[in-house]
């Protein structure tokens, strides 16, 4: 984090919507990835962590409300979670047990989830979902959309460029895709939820409205085109 700092990145915070404030790295790092802070009164809930926290980002999540509960999408937003929890008073790191085996740095901090639905606090649930990982999970916000519903996703599920439809990859560098299984799987598993909007792990990829459609549709048209 450091070498970042010194070489002139800072952390960019923006709000997404009410309630939902966006944290990234400016100029863009790797692959441009932000992670994602869903605010409540019962305490807020960061889903994934980037590889950089400066002081104005601390400041502001603090005014915010600080950290309560650190969870992920997957494995690939691991690296820098301790630091994220120090920086906000020991915020409790959820892992699933399925993916423990990718923790690096043990920490007090972290708690191991059996992969039940977990709801963090009063209308925010962490799902399991499988997939990209075998503890891939999205994260859902009750009160997102203005009421309707929100699903914060990584790339679990990656929202396409058009921003109407998703899309699964089992490996997004190697490009190998998911399979009709695991697709169907993913589908079933966030079928319960209700959610009008799509939040993937960029600034440009959102499903502002229709989402719970644009993911049934979506997988329909990766198995038929898959299953050729």
């Amino acid at each position: 984090m450091d070498e970042l700092k010194a070489d002139g990145y800072r952390n960019d915070v923006r709000d997404e919507e009410p309630g939902l404030l966006g944290i990234g790295i400016n100029p863009s790092f790797t692959i441009g990835q932000r992670a994602l802070l869903v605010q409540t009164d019962s305490g807020n809930v960061l889903y994934d962590c980037i590889s950089l926290i400066d002081d104005d980002a601390i400041a502001e999540i603090r005014r915010r409300g600080g950290i309560k509960y650190i969870c992920f999408s997957h494995p690939h937003f691991y690296d820098s979670m301790v630091s994220w929890s120090q920086a906000f008073d020991d915020a409790t790191i959820i892992i699933p047990e399925a993916d423990r085996e990718h923790v690096m740095r043990p920490d007090a901090s972290i708690q191991y989830w059996d992969g039940a639905p977990y709801e963090l606090v009063p209308g925010v649930t962490l799902i399991q979902t499988g997939g990209h990982f075998e503890g891939s999970a999205v994260l859902h916000w009750a009160d997102g959309a203005e009421g309707k519903g929100a699903l914060m996703v990584g790339d679990t599920i990656t929202v396409v460029p058009d921003r109407r439809f998703v899309s699964f990859m089992t490996s997004y560098p190697n490009l190998i895709p998911m399979s009709a299984r695991e697709v169907t799987k993913i589908v079933d598993t966030v079928e319960p939820y209700e959610f009008d909007r799509v939040y993937a792990g960029w600034w440009d990829r959102t499903v502002m409205s229709g989402g719970k459609e644009s993911v049934r549709d979506s997988a329909r048209r990766y198995i038929e085109h898959i299953s050729d």
